[in-house]
């Protein structure tokens, strides 16, 4: 069984086991399995404005996704103490680690990382700020005020293509569980 004959099998389902957590990645959309509650998860397309809010929303929806690939390459879909307990760490670990575990994993390339590094550079610029003005975007060719029309162009365009390569590898690794086994155990 493929990951979209789960999902049709978890929506035409009154209530989804709810030892199940696990979140999917489709061509119809993103799907959050959660203590026997299926949600609408992410759109794949972020849509980012040149607005604080907005900028540190993307970054958390990014982070977001690399605790839950992080909790599928460790626990699987287990919605169990294990799974607890994993969260709290992953909450105490620094995005700028975890995607240092990714490239020592060999999930990530050393420029994908790189590109991630310098992204995510941005975000703590955000955050530390009091104005999006004083943020630097440093591009790997130049420096770009964050702020101006072609900087922010130019780091919604990698933050994009960042996006959308993560979400690739998240499906590979999606592809690995096996769903009939979450539906029908064995034991």
């Amino acid at each position: 069984m493929n990951s979209s004959l789960f999902l049709k099998k978890i929506k035409s389902m009154r209530k989804p086991p709810t030892n199940i957590r696990v979140y999917l990645v489709e061509k119809n959309g993103h799907f959050f399995i959660n203590n026997g509650v299926l949600e609408k998860g992410f759109d794949s397309k972020l849509t980012i404005d040149k607005t604080r809010d907005d900028v540190l929303s993307a970054f958390s929806k990014m982070g977001f996704l690399f605790d839950e690939f992080i909790r599928l390459r460790i626990i699987g879909h287990s919605n169990e103490q294990d799974n607890k307990e994993l969260l709290y760490i992953l909450n105490l670990v620094p995005v700028n680690r975890k995607i240092r575990a990714f490239l020592d994993w060999g999930v990530f390339e050393p420029e994908f990382t790189r590109n991630l590094s310098r992204l995510f550079e941005v975000r703590n610029d955000v955050v530390h700020s009091v104005s999006l003005d004083e943020v630097i975007y440093n591009h790997p060719k130049k420096k770009i005020l964050f702020s101006s029309k072609s900087g922010f162009k130019k780091f919604t365009s990698d933050f994009d293509n960042a996006w959308n390569h993560l979400l690739k590898l998240y499906q590979k690794q999606q592809q690995k569980i096996n769903w009939d086994e979450i539906l029908y155990p064995t034991s």
